[in-house]
């Protein structure tokens, strides 16, 4: 339950700090003086959006802090797996920003608005006027029925593994449109992948080709031109090496007689070695080259090969095209894969589907099971708020293939008085008539959920006098397992409540501020006889008032 709220800078709430009892309280206030203002900020704290508007001085950041008793509600799991500090006295904070930057904090720890919403839901329900709306949607009536049923567990192991199911449906449905999109291209990178495998290129081949198709090409010139060279060192009679014989001897015959002579004798015998070597070498390179037609035929069909690879390609090496050669195969293998994996995930997608029709089956005899008794409650509670006429009819379509709901689908009808035919809530309810079908629902809802806290924005919209009595009695029957917090506008209710809230308006300076008192017993004998009056509460409405409160 609620034991504290504290608002600061929100909206026209320059400031409040308010205490919460046990069982029923009730807020009153004339319209306008800002009673929706504290549901929104009760909003904050259930992880609903803000931004910086809801700022009441726009310099300063809003703070919505409310302090939950949680001790009797088994949360601890909760706290553990989220890594939150346990309290039997939680707080969960808000904070909007000048910037409209938002922070949720639970126990002085920053969470995520989802891990804020999640524990709200196990802490509060917040009916807004807007909610009554909600009677007509399906997944509001499909709720219900579920929250009566009590499966709560098992829908949410079925909703997981839903999710789960339509995250490997969407993955296959992918993988079914890859393949035949690879079984387009499968043939086009087979060629290329053969065409290139079938090439045997070898990283260096390529420059090795190109000096061996220029030695080919100029055989002749380049036979004579070592030719020469070797007859210009080894020629008997002009070579250079017999004239350095020659120089040699001469050198050799009085090098005894200076030892710079010797060294010069020296190193001129090295140069005749290392051009020895140079002229056998010479003649060797000559003797090796020959004019071969057929080798410059092949030589020239491989380099046509590569340079067509590389212009098809659109490279400029051997390298790369052995890259591509190497992601082709890649590629081939990825689609050969496919394949597999789309017979992996077909059972994957087979034997989950057997598990959630299971469970969907389950669920759906289970919600089938319970919609008689949730009928007859209803008009119970119903026969109490005024509508001895008024029936209910739950209808559950069963579908064959499963949903995000299971097999079903729910829809309810309603018949508020004798000899009407069933129909669409929001084509045989009245704005009265709905708030008291939502009351009746919430009353047996809470019954089930065992909820800490409730809280009713003006849920007696459309009733009066005796009716308005009797909603105050199904509420204060609430109140009694948990508490119940209602914004009234009605005396009739708000004379039943155990703590009574008054929200009210005064100009301040330049600034309209809104102001939340806790009334004690003569102040709300006021506040209640005003509620009975047009203006100046007479005595009759004074009288009447302390009838209401009992006192």
């Amino acid at each position: 339950m609620i034991n504290n709220i504290n608002i600061k800078n929100y909206a026209l709430i320059s400031g409040i700090n308010i205490d919460l009892a046990a069982g029923m309280t009730v807020v009153t206030g004339e319209t306008g003086s800002g009673k929706s203002i504290l549901l929104g900020a009760l909003g904050l704290v259930a992880g609903q959006r803000a931004d910086s508007q809801v700022l009441y001085d726009k310099s300063k950041k809003c703070i919505v802090e409310v302090n939950f008793g949680i001790a009797e509600y088994k949360l601890k799991n909760f706290f553990k797996k989220h890594e939150l500090d346990y309290s039997d006295n939680t707080i969960i904070r808000r904070e909007i920003t000048p910037d409209g930057k938002s922070r949720a904090f639970i126990n002085d720890t920053p969470v995520t608005l989802t891990i804020l919403k999640e524990l709200s839901e196990s802490l509060i329900d917040i009916h807004s006027q807007h909610e009554t709306l909600l009677l007509n949607e399906g997944n509001f009536q499909l709720s219900v029925v579920d929250a009566f049923a009590g499966h709560e567990k098992k829908i949410a192991e079925y909703n997981s593994g839903f999710n789960q199911f339509k995250k490997i449906e969407k993955e296959l449905n992918e993988l079914i449109e890859k393949e035949k999109q690879a079984k387009k291209e499968t043939d086009y990178f087979q060629f290329q992948f053969n065409e290139l495998e079938d090439a045997n290129l070898r990283l260096d081949e390529q420059l090795k080709l190109e000096e061996e198709i220029q030695t080919l090409s100029n055989a002749e010139a380049i036979k004579q031109a070592l030719t020469n060279a070797y007859k210009g060192l080894s020629g008997e009679e002009a070579g250079l090496l017999s004239s350095l014989r020659t120089i040699k001897s001469s050198l050799s015959s009085i090098e005894k007689f200076s030892s710079n002579i010797k060294e010069l004798s020296e190193r001129l015998k090295s140069s005749q070695i290392e051009l020895n070597d140079i002229a056998n070498e010479l003649q060797n390179l000559e003797q090796d080259i020959v004019y071969d037609p057929k080798r410059i035929e092949e030589v020239n069909e491989r380099l046509d090969t590569i340079y067509r690879l590389q212009n098809k390609h659109q490279v400029k090496d051997i390298g790369s095209l052995i890259a591509i050669k190497d992601s082709l195969s890649n590629k081939l293998i990825e689609f050969t894969s496919l394949e597999e994996q789309i017979v992996k995930l077909e059972s994957e997608k087979k034997n989950m589907l057997e598990t959630l029709t299971k469970s969907a089956k389950q669920i759906s005899d289970s919600r089938k099971k319970n919609i008689t008794d949730i009928e007859k409650d209803i008009e119970t509670i119903l026969l109490k708020l005024s509508m001895p006429n008024a029936r209910i009819k739950i209808d559950q379509s069963i579908s064959t293939d499963i949903h995000a709901n299971g097999f079903d689908t729910i829809l309810f009808t309603f018949s508020a008085n004798k000899g009407n035919d069933f129909k669409g809530l929001n084509k045989v309810a009245s704005g009265g008539e709905l708030s008291r079908l939502m009351l009746s629902i919430k009353s047996l809802i809470a019954k089930q959920t065992a909820l800490p806290t409730i809280v009713f924005d003006e849920i007696d919209t459309g009733v009066s006098g005796d009716v308005a009595a009797k909603v105050a009695d199904i509420m204060v029957s609430m109140s009694k397992s948990i508490q119940v917090i209602a914004i009234t506008h009605l005396p009739q209710i708000a004379s039943r409540g155990v703590s009574h809230l008054r929200v009210y308006k005064k100009d301040e300076k330049e600034r309209t501020i809104t102001f939340v008192e806790k009334l004690d017993k003569d102040e709300r004998i006021t506040e209640i006889a005003k509620m009975l009056s047009s203006g100046k509460p007479s005595e009759a409405a004074i009288k009447n008032a302390k009838e209401l409160l009992k006192v």
